[in-house]
């Protein structure tokens, strides 16, 4: 019946891509003006009647047109049974109401297409944050040339204030960077320049996010000069903008139900329509009352509101996350997201920095905590681990940036921890073994220590410098910032159970879910048994979502219900692998997602219960002669109006605890 959300924007005429609306406008002119003379004028008689064929030929230009189209792809659209209620009410010589059926038609299909051309612009305007041009450096100095002739390894500049060309890391300049076209942050990020000059093209992925820009964000105060990573066609901004414009093609569950509901309501309409034609056979009425009756029936049980409910809603809803920082790949994500009342997440760089960091500083004996960061960063300052680059990250900044004494003869003990030579002396850094391996007896107060320490999620290292045991390190991947505060959100938004799933051990687990409210922990897991973890919480739950980065967290995240990468910006895995993208790596972008698809999901069950008892309304009223045609457009318009309005409250939606 109804197009489903299709896009009569390209319909133009003499006055522009507006020329629909201005017909029906004229098409209302023509129709109250003949009616004003028929009501309070008896002279020109025949003059009225001309004003409303002028009307019929405004008000049915665009119906007849669309109605041919529909006609020669083998489809009898609503335009046809429009064009049949109009003609019929001619025939029988109620032609005010017929031109009232035109007008009203046509102006509603002016104003809806109107209204979903808005959501369309929203969408479309993703494709304008990308600039045309970019400076080309070369040896000679720069050139201005199309973003399309950039290949990776160029290197371009970009001038204060200005969009940024292609994605990529800067090699010069520090800067401010306005990322909310791609992930929705609100706050300027603080970008700086790559120390490695031999970093291998193709790996960017190794680069950290402090060096690294996108298409289409906006440069801040101070000139900048980035190496290009990916070509136009390939880059952030250009694949979420494909794959938001392909989402709009996908249909949600709702809109399939009412697709086959419709495929069997309409020929019930038409086989109704018919019989009415034949009433007069068995009551007494004429024949031109039955017809006019089922003309009128014919009117009030077009779903057109219901066709266009649930599309109208998915494109709102999924251009409003887009403008969010969120990517959500169509209509069934978007709904599911709507109905869940379980999460499962991955701990390491999801619900925690992804980082260890130094928490205890813990001397013993007579050492001092300066001196006892000296010691370890002499040594680990040698090691390419990571926990040692955290000791020395962090204990620098305690130390301010003091500079250590200098280790030497760095030897690492595997699974157990380092030893090096300082100052005359051998230093012992790592767990328990090390040291009992190497004969050292330690003090039972020490092991109490250590366990504590272990039992609270943290690694320790225990430092020995010769015989004596000088201090304790306390390290820890730190849950994020706003992660407690995410997750309480998400309580209210009726997400009662939140489990963690992670190769961490139990302990570990324990400690950062009793941090950040966690409902649930399961640690020890290898990537299957996080997949058979999903595929348990799925039996019980029904739906469940799986938060993680897009990688590592794929499989598990195929098995859920919806898949929820984060930190999607410039990752390729992320965009492919998740039904929905959160664009920064900011788990507090959650709420808004979820807000949004509760929204989006009310709304449609909003419209459908405004087009389906707006059908139920009319159908009786016309049946039983106590709504004429005119009061059925104006009602079936209406409604029509009203779903596609109410779908495009979700344009200014904004998240509220």
């Amino acid at each position: 019946m109804c197009k489903e959300g299709q896009d009569h924007s390209h319909q133009k005429g003499i006055f522009g891509q507006q020329t629909e609306l201005y017909f029906a406008i004229l098409s209302g002119l023509f129709l109250l003006v003949g009616f004003l003379l028929e009501t309070f004028s008896d002279v020109l008689d025949t003059v009225p009647w001309y004003l409303y064929l002028v009307s019929y030929f405004f008000g049915g230009f665009y119906t007849l047109k669309e109605a041919i189209q529909e006609i020669s792809k083998g489809r009898f659209e609503i335009d046809f049974l429009m064009l049949v209620a109009a003609i019929g009410a001619g025939f029988l010589d109620k032609w005010a109401e017929g031109a009232l059926l035109l007008f009203l038609f046509s102006l509603g299909h002016a104003l809806e297409h109107y209204a979903m051309g808005k959501a369309r612009k929203s969408i479309a305007a993703l494709t304008d944050l990308a600039p045309k041009t970019a400076f080309l450096k070369k040896e000679d100095g720069t050139s201005e040339v199309p973003i399309e002739a950039l290949r990776i390894g160029d290197t371009i500049v970009v001038p204060p204030n200005s969009k940024i060309s292609a994605d990529g890391y800067i090699i010069a300049g520090n800067s401010s960077v306005d990322q909310s076209p791609i992930t929705g942050e609100s706050i300027p990020v603080d970008k700086t320049p790559v120390t490695q000059n031999d970093i291998q093209m193709g790996k960017d992925r190794q680069i950290a996010a402090e060096h690294r820009v996108f298409s289409g964000t906006i440069n801040g105060n101070n000139l900048l000069e980035v190496k290009v990573t990916k070509v136009a066609a390939d880059s952030t901004l250009s694949r979420l903008v494909t794959m938001v414009q392909e989402a709009q093609k996908q249909k949600s569950p709702t809109q399939l139900l009412t697709d086959s509901f419709q495929k069997y309501y309409v020929p019930l309409v038409i086989l109704l329509v018919a019989l009415l034609n034949l009433v007069f056979l068995f009551v007494d009425e004429t024949w031109g009352d039955s017809f006019y009756r089922s003309m009128a029936v014919l009117v009030a049980a077009s779903p057109c509101a219901l066709a266009i409910s649930t599309p109208s809603a998915v494109l709102s809803g999924i251009a409003r996350a887009a403008r969010g920082g969120v990517l959500i790949k169509g209509g069934r994500p978007l709904e599911d997201l709507g109905v869940l009342r379980a999460m499962a997440f991955d701990k390491t760089g999801t619900l925690t920095e992804g980082k260890p960091k130094l928490i205890d500083i813990l001397p013993l004996g007579n050492t001092s905590k300066e001196h006892l960061l000296q010691t370890v960063i002499a040594v680990e300052a040698l090691s390419e681990h990571p926990l040692a680059k955290a000791v020395v990250r962090d204990g620098k900044q305690q130390l301010n940036n003091k500079q250590p004494p200098q280790a030497q003869n760095l030897e690492a003990v595997q699974g157990m921890g380092v030893k090096a030579d300082l100052e005359g002396s051998t230093v012992f850094i790592g767990n328990l073994k090390i040291h009992e391996g190497g004969g050292a007896v330690i003090p039972t107060k020490i092991k109490e220590q250590v366990a504590r320490l272990e039992q609270e999620g943290k690694t320790t290292m225990l430092v020995r410098r010769g015989t004596e045991f000088i201090g304790i390190l306390g390290l820890m991947d730190v849950p994020r910032t706003k992660a407690k505060r995410t997750l309480e959100r998400l309580g209210k938004l009726g997400i009662r159970k939140m489990i963690m799933l992670t190769g961490d051990n139990q302990k570990v687990a324990d400690a950062v879910a009793r941090q950040i409210g966690i409902t649930e922990a399961r640690g020890s897991l290898l990537p299957e048994e996080k997949v058979a973890a999903v595929k348990e919480l799925m039996k019980q739950e029904n739906k469940l979502a799986m938060v993680g980065d897009g990688v590592n967290d794929a499989p598990a995240m195929a098995h859920s219900t919806v898949g929820i990468a984060m930190g999607a910006a410039g990752s390729d895995v992320a965009l492919e692998t998740a039904d929905i993208a959160l664009m920064a790596d900011m788990l507090e972008t959650l709420p808004f997602a979820i807000g949004l698809s509760r929204k989006a999901k009310a709304i449609v069950v909003q419209n459908l219960w405004i087009s389906l008892g707006m059908v139920a309304l009319l159908i009786p009223a016309t049946l039983f002669n106590w709504a004429n045609i005119g009061v059925a457009v104006v009602f079936h318009e209406g409604s029509t109006l009203v779903v596609v309005l109410n779908a495009l409250r979700l344009l200014g939606y904004k998240y509220q605890d």
